[in-house]
């Protein structure tokens, strides 16, 4: 039996993985057992455990803290994952990297990206993950990139969803609070029940870089009036409740999305964002 430790392992994806696929044995990783914007803590951790896999997840993700003390941000999400790298050679284990596609957000020509297009950040937590997989490949020989989209699903007893489309569409609807979904932007955005499930197949791939999202070719804004239709709200109250922001990103669309071609070439599946809310919204009992 394996034994994979998992580092941010409180957070969604982390737990839904790990309930997923109970057959392996856990080394769960949280911020009790050591700080990560401490990479000494880390460190001091990482010497008392022996692991064959590290399923490396935690990190800072919020824009504005990174912007704002990115000293500190550099510290939870590159050294102390220089730390982790060191720990991965010491224990002979692959590393399984959760990379984003925020290390896209300063491309000027748009999306899909395939897995070699260059790599061009221009905020503090895509540059963040930008450095880490260039510290992964320059060090290691057995460890996987995986870049992801936006992730969508709700919580469930022992999974706290992350915030993230769906839920924003819900809250807004639920509370009656008239809420902008941004316009200039397309993302993907995928169930992350999709990596979660498929975890067992994913860790068997060739060493690389591999994006993990369903395919999208919808805004962001369109994205929100289509969850609010498949939850049968009438069309009044979509154009009352969910509302386009034309204001944000008006200089550049944004447009990363990322192309699945190459891990889905491995058998390992992914749908249209269309198809996965229809999934989401049928496996949580919002519609039959």
């Amino acid at each position: 039996m394996k034994t994979i430790l998992v580092t941010g392992s409180n957070g969604y994806l982390a737990s839904f993985v790990m309930k997923e696929h109970p057959e392996f044995n856990y080394i769960k990783m949280t911020r009790k057992d050591a700080d990560f914007s401490n990479p000494d803590q880390v460190e001091a951790f990482l010497k008392t455990v022996q692991f064959d896999v590290c399923f490396h997840t935690a990190a800072n993700a919020t824009t504005a803290l990174c912007e704002e003390n990115p000293e500190l941000a550099h510290k939870i999400n590159v050294e102390s994952t220089q730390k982790i790298i060191d720990a991965c050679k010491q224990n002979n284990a692959r590393l399984i990297f959760s990379g984003t596609e925020q290390s896209f957000n300063g491309k000027e020509n748009r999306g899909p990206f395939k897995e070699d297009e260059p790599l061009k950040a221009v905020t503090v937590y895509g540059q963040n993950k930008l450095e880490c997989e260039q510290l992964i490949q320059s060090q290691l020989d057995d460890y996987l990139i995986l870049r992801y989209s936006w992730q969508m699903g709700l919580s469930q007893p022992g999974l706290k969803a992350s915030p993230n489309i769906i839920k924003n569409v819900m809250d807004a609807l639920i509370k009656g609070c008239p809420t902008k979904f941004t316009v200039n932007e397309k993302r993907c955005l995928t169930y992350a029940k999709h990596i979660a499930s498929q975890f067992d197949k994913i860790m068997k791939l060739p060493t690389g870089v591999y994006h993990c999202a369903s395919s999208n070719s919808l805004s962001t804004y369109e994205a929100a009036k289509y969850i609010a239709k498949k939850l049968n709200c009438s069309q009044e109250t979509i154009d009352k409740i969910i509302l386009p922001n034309n204001d944000r990103y008006t200089d550049r669309f944004r447009d990363y999305r990322l192309d699945n071609t190459k891990i889905q070439s491995y058998g390992i599946v992914f749908g249209t964002f269309e198809e996965d809310v229809d999934a989401i919204l049928k496996d949580y009992g919002w519609c039959k």
